[in-house]
């Protein structure tokens, strides 16, 4: 018999979830993915988290699949611990309650965990990833949009509203670019994959995806370099703050955005680099997270299997 854990992850692109056990390994044939988006109604998000769950449930049904409970990782932000959700990308679920919604289509009394996306990527990273040994580190993700969660001294933080480390909404200097979420400057309003499109657009670039993005960059085109130069410098002046605030060792970037260009991990560092003259900033590790597409429902099932750690 092996214990698995359901994980789920809700983004604004897509929703995924898969059956992981205690050692972090997607059981194969498990995973299964079904489309979100900003233009998405209720009723279609809650059919494609039905599918995508019930379509993993499905791998559990054998005699040698224990099922623990669940782990959900939403992007943010969050309402507290109550399982509630208002993504930003997503408009048509404000305050929903997808944390009893994924309990409803579990066996009754299996518990329900929900946490914030890059809450989730952090544990992940602590746990089977980029960051093992580590005690003060960030976990990022930079795709539709900016997510982070943070350890510090290895204890999980979540904060009052359980939004913690949500440096996607830290502003960074020297940018005025209006964020959906009403502020201008925030870091995902610059760094993020679809608003680095829309500033290679405006700036001349004729491509409509970070997947057209990444191959005009690859192919010379230096209006598309500078797009993912400023990307990847925002998020390296955002984690410098960040750092210079509760003093980082590691912080693990994961997210498709993150895998625009080969060297975008390194473009971040160095503008952590040249932050300030400051050491304890300026030595915080960047690193590409070590756990592939698989992270986000690594962390999710480390709400369950590594519950010790969450707060």
């Amino acid at each position: 018999m092996t214990d698995y854990a359901l994980a789920v992850d809700l983004g604004g692109t897509k929703v995924e979830a898969a059956l992981v056990d205690a050692a972090g390994r997607v059981l194969p044939g498990s995973r299964h993915r079904r489309p979100t988006g900003a233009t998405s109604s209720s009723g279609a998000l809650a059919a494609s988290v039905t599918e995508a769950v019930e379509s993993a449930l499905e791998s559990a049904a054998g005699p040698d699949v224990e099922l623990l409970g669940a782990g959900i990782g939403s992007a943010g932000p969050i309402a507290g611990r109550t399982g509630n959700v208002s993504p930003l990308n997503l408009a048509a679920w404000r305050d929903y309650p997808l944390g009893e919604f994924v309990a409803d289509l579990l066996p009754a009394t299996l518990p329900v965990t929900l946490r914030m996306d890059g809450i989730c990527i952090a544990l992940a990273e602590v746990w089977v990833g980029a960051a093992q040994g580590e005690s003060s580190v960030m976990g990022m993700i930079v795709s539709t949009g900016v997510g982070g969660g943070v350890i510090l001294d290895g204890r999980v933080i979540t904060g009052r509203s359980g939004n913690a480390g949500h440096i996607g909404h830290v502003q960074v200097a020297g940018f005025d670019d209006l964020c959906a979420c009403g502020a201008r400057g925030c870091l995902e309003a610059v760094a993020s994959g679809p608003r680095t499109v829309a500033w290679a657009r405006a700036h001349g670039w004729t491509g409509a995806t970070g997947e057209e993005l990444a191959a005009s960059a690859r192919d010379g085109d230096a209006t598309a370099r500078a797009a993912i130069e400023r990307s990847a410098g925002a998020v390296g002046a955002a984690i410098a703050s960040a750092s210079a605030l509760v003093d980082l060792d590691v912080v693990a970037i994961g997210g498709g955005f993150s895998h625009v260009a080969e060297d975008y991990v390194d473009l971040v560092q160095a503008a952590v680099a040249r932050h300030s003259d400051f050491a304890f900033v300026t030595s915080t590790r960047v690193v590409a997270s070590a756990l592939s597409g698989e992270g986000p429902l690594i962390g999710a099932a480390a709400l369950v299997h590594q519950a010790e750690r969450v707060a």
